[in-house]
């Protein structure tokens, strides 16, 4: 491992999860100090979004196949408020002795919704040029920044050409001490979940209303902090969306950013963990030049041939699911218990061949992926249970090895019963070795992103085939080593537990 990309393994290894780890170095959460679930401005005024909107014109499924190109559209102000609503507002709350828990429409690890999202954009009708903050809480806006500054994130990220010609930027930004509160060091990898799986919900919805998107990743970090006047210590920018997409490009150009003095509800108790700032650090890129130097270069993967027994895949045609992503997202939640049911194959054909569709972002070739997927398949009707390598380009999966592994599911996923109980685990391994070599420390951001945006479409097709989806933690080097030697030097960044889902008792 060079010296380049020694920040990234130092930290994938120092926050690496073993069965030794988690009994050595317990934590206790402090009520006291526990996080504000909202970022407050209080000074500016809000600018509440409208409630009301059409029901989206696409089905959940269609959705997650996204064209590269859009037609020339810019978002209304009611686009932008089913987006933001159905990417990351409050659908429900449930209150308890003591407070409040919102339930947002994506998933985040704890329910600590750590990302923030910003809004930029020229004059659109009904909202006027400028930079926004969006507040869930109160289903708003606020202005912090009048007038146009695309051209200024244009520059930023080296003349992205769909952020050249997109009417609206979105920001997504990530708040250390909301997740850290529970997590501690290991939330710089909760920050690739959670505003992955934000951005699945994202990318989705923008197809339902035609709008173009792509992922944008390479940019300059200190020029965006300053846009949006962040205490770095505390919240870092951590990717792009362009939305939309006009006829004429904006220029991209440097704009002087004049300080801005906001007053922001401070949070109580706040800990520092260094080891996540200096891994967000070592991702830096500083230069338009650094930018476009980074965006030249891509992972590629190589995947041998299947050497064992193979299965296509019989996905269902979209017409057989037709909820619009609006409904899927409305019953989406994190499944709290599986019953141990099958599920037919097309059930499980549909879900991996919808949720690995095209994603369109800087830091992917046209044929490459970050993360691999391997499966542990328990209660599929027509499969073997046993464990399983998904080749994505040939639509089929590999059998690795037959067995019942619920048991070691279980142990594998933080010995938990969710991944036990599942008609079948996805776990995203990656090459981190090859990827950090082909995108440095960045490509570590980029592989937890990635893995987040994927998971974040399984949660989506399971719930438009009417079953039920969670993210987990792991034991990594056990994952790692259970599916080796096929995973032989790869590391484990993320894991999807799927089936019927089974909710229990409320403990409120």
């Amino acid at each position: 491992m060079n010296r380049e990309t020694s920040a990234a393994w130092h930290y994938h290894n120092l926050t690496k999860h073993s069965y030794e780890s988690v009994r050595k170095d317990r934590h206790y959460l402090d009520w006291e100090t526990q996080p504000l679930p909202f970022k407050v401005y209080p000074d500016l005024p809000p600018i509440p979004l409208p409630r009301e909107w059409e029901e989206l014109r696409s089905s959940a499924l269609a959705a997650l196949n996204p064209s590269p190109v859009g037609d020339d559209k810019a978002p209304t102000l009611t686009d932008l408020s089913a987006l933001l609503y159905f990417s990351a507002g409050i659908l429900k709350s449930r209150r308890y002795p003591g407070g409040e828990m919102f339930f947002r429409a994506a998933s985040c690890t704890g329910a600590l919704y750590e990302i923030e999202i910003y809004l930029v954009c020229r004059d659109l009708e009904g909202l006027r040029a400028g930079v926004y903050h969006f507040n869930p809480g109160d289903f708003s806006l606020r202005l912090m920044r009048p007038g146009d500054y695309r051209g200024l994130i244009a520059s930023a990220a080296g003349d992205e050409p769909s952020l050249l010609y997109a009417p609206v930027v979105l920001i997504f930004s990530g708040t250390f001490w909301r997740n850290a509160w529970k997590y501690r060091n290991r939330t710089y990898r909760h920050f690739g979940w959670d505003n992955g799986t934000i951005l699945a919900n994202t990318l989705a919805v923008s197809v339902g209303y035609g709008l173009s998107t792509k992922v944008v990743l390479g940019f300059e970090d200190e020029t965006l902090n300053e846009l949006l006047n962040l205490d770095v210590k505390r919240e870092v920018v951590l990717s792009l969306v362009s939305l939309g997409r006009d006829r004429d490009t904006v220029l991209g150009r440097k704009q002087t950013l004049e300080p801005l003095k906001l007053g922001v509800v401070a949070q109580k108790g706040e800990i520092d963990y260094p080891e996540m700032r200096q891994m967000h650090s070592a991702t830096f890129l500083t230069s338009a030049q650094e930018v476009a130097e980074w965006r030249s270069h891509h992972y590629s993967p190589k995947h041998p041939a299947p050497q064992g027994e193979s299965f296509r895949l019989a996905p269902a045609p979209v017409e057989k699911y037709p909820d619009s992503v609006e409904r899927v997202i409305s019953r989406r939640g994190s499944s709290r218990s599986f019953q141990r049911k099958s599920i037919t194959f097309e059930q499980f054909s549909t879900i991996l061949h919808y949720a690995s569709l095209n994603l369109w972002a800087d830091f992917l070739s046209s044929s490459g992926t970050l993360n691999d997927w391997y499966l542990i398949v328990h209660d599929v009707d027509g499969v073997q249970p046993g464990s399983y390598f998904f080749h994505r380009d040939r639509r089929a999966i590999e059998l690795l090895r037959t067995g019942n592994f619920r048991n070691l599911a279980g142990r594998l996923g933080l010995e938990q019963a969710l991944p036990a109980d599942a008609a079948f685990d996805v776990f995203f391994l990656s090459d981190l070795h090859a990827v950090l070599e082909a995108l440095g420390n960045r490509g570590y951001r980029a592989a937890q992103l990635e893995a987040g945006i994927l998971g974040g479409k399984i949660y989506l097709a399971s719930y438009a085939v009417h079953l039920g989806a969670t993210g987990l933690t792991f034991y990594d080097d056990e994952v790692a080593d259970f599916f080796s030697p096929h995973a032989r030097g790869k590391s484990a960044i993320f894991l999807m537990a799927c089936g019927p889902g089974r909710k229990r008792p409320s403990a409120f």
